[in-house]
């Protein structure tokens, strides 16, 4: 039972190992980040290879596999359910609505809101994708990558300017990032909508890249008012990681 155990962990850590590469590894890469002998890392590739949980591309490099795509969305849903109190809880303290998206593949897709309580509020539909480099929640979850897998992103989707505020520099947002892992929070600064001001902190420590929000109309969020909202995030997301993260 021990060693059956012990297998389960060292596949779930390889799973993790190519998430964190970016989706795909070579052999010798996940013996050098695993520390696992060659050997034992072939014998577990093969079984998730079988299970359609790994691909084996063309190349011999291994990717995760298209069977993964299913548990990924139930534990999106999940992750939006479990979202709610925590959610909640930041509007009843900052008054604003609150989000909480996840980065999937390039972009920021929102998996839960509580709107404020405001006659005027801002209101995004969960299950909304969109681009990460003009949106608060978006840059807390770029802030997360290395500055690497950033740019292989922004070659991908380009840097659209949606009001005269967005960042359409690739240098410009790997400075903004910079800035956004040494504060701890990020800002969108009427950069996806003129007349909106959104913060967000990523939730460190979570099994996926999640981030959380909260937006309302710039002239109740003002630029005074965050250093005050970030606090109360940073708390409220510390402490939703903890709970995500495994039981011990």
């Amino acid at each position: 039972m021990a060693e059956a155990v012990r297998s389960l962990e060292r596949a779930f850590d390889l799973l993790e190992h190519l998430a964190d590469a970016g989706g795909e590894m070579a052999l010798s890469e996940l013996t050098e980040v695993s520390g696992l002998p060659m050997p034992t890392i072939y014998r577990l590739m093969r079984t998730l290879v079988n299970q359609g949980y790994v691909r084996q591309e063309p190349s011999k490099r291994y990717a995760l596999g298209p069977r993964l795509v299913r548990l990924g969305e139930g534990a999106s849903r999940l992750l939006g359910t479990w979202a709610r109190p925590v959610l909640s809880r930041l509007v009843d303290e900052v008054g604003e609505t609150a989000n909480m998206a996840v980065l999937e593949g390039d972009e920021a897709v929102y998996v839960a809101q509580v709107p404020s309580r405001h006659s005027m509020r801002m209101f995004t539909e969960v299950g909304r994708r969109v681009q990460p480099h003009c949106t608060g929640v978006g840059k807390a979850l770029l802030s997360q990558l290395p500055d690497q897998r950033v740019t292989e992103i922004l070659a991908r989707t380009g840097m659209a300017a949606h009001t005269p505020n967005t960042l359409t520099s690739p240098d410009a947002l790997l400075s903004e990032l910079a800035r956004i892992r040494e504060q701890g929070y990020a800002l969108d600064d009427e950069e996806q909508e003129l007349g909106v001001r959104c913060v967000a902190v990523p939730l460190r420590g979570a099994p996926a890249l999640t981030a959380i929000s909260v937006s309302g109309p710039s002239g109740r969020m003002t630029r005074e008012a965050v250093p005050n909202v970030v606090p109360i995030m940073r708390e409220a997301a510390d402490r939703f990681a903890k709970e995500l993260g495994p039981s011990t």
